[in-house]
């Protein structure tokens, strides 16, 4: 492992980066061992939020794998950026709401798709993330 690839990686995905390993971190505390509905859950789950939001809009400006593409350097990963949103917004209607159901499936979904699918496919070969684990 080395973070070589990294350092040497556009600021866009160093920043990216920053936002999405806490969110990747907090959100495996909030969804597999955190009390739910304790204070500390409630208050790492608006961080796990903030972050989450940061980094899909951080991802408009990660073009690496069309950057130029038809769509103006945007890649298929980036329909996650609404469903991130659209997730976001549904967790914290929910939660208002005390609709307890509909916020868990709305986090784990923002879970999924935002830390699991997304960051699954930066372990593809080729791409900084799995040089960074893998080596080049």
């Amino acid at each position: 492992m080395t973070l070589e690839p990294l350092l040497h990686a556009p600021l866009a995905v160093q920043f990216h980066v920053a936002t999405v390993v806490p969110a990747a971190l907090i959100g495996t505390w909030q969804i597999f061992f955190s009390r739910k509905g304790a204070p500390l859950h409630r208050a790492l789950g608006w961080v796990y939020l903030v972050l989450m939001a940061v980094t899909a809009l951080s991802t408009l400006w990660v073009h690496a794998l069309m950057p130029n593409g038809p769509f103006f350097g945007f890649s298929p990963i980036h329909l996650l950026i609404p469903i991130t949103f659209l997730a976001i917004f549904n967790a914290i209607r929910a939660a208002r709401r005390h609709d307890i159901p509909r916020h868990r499936y709305s986090m784990v979904v923002l879970y999924v798709a935002g830390i699991l699918v997304a960051g699954g496919f930066t372990f593809v070969p080729g791409r900084i993330m799995h040089a960074v684990v893998f080596g080049s």
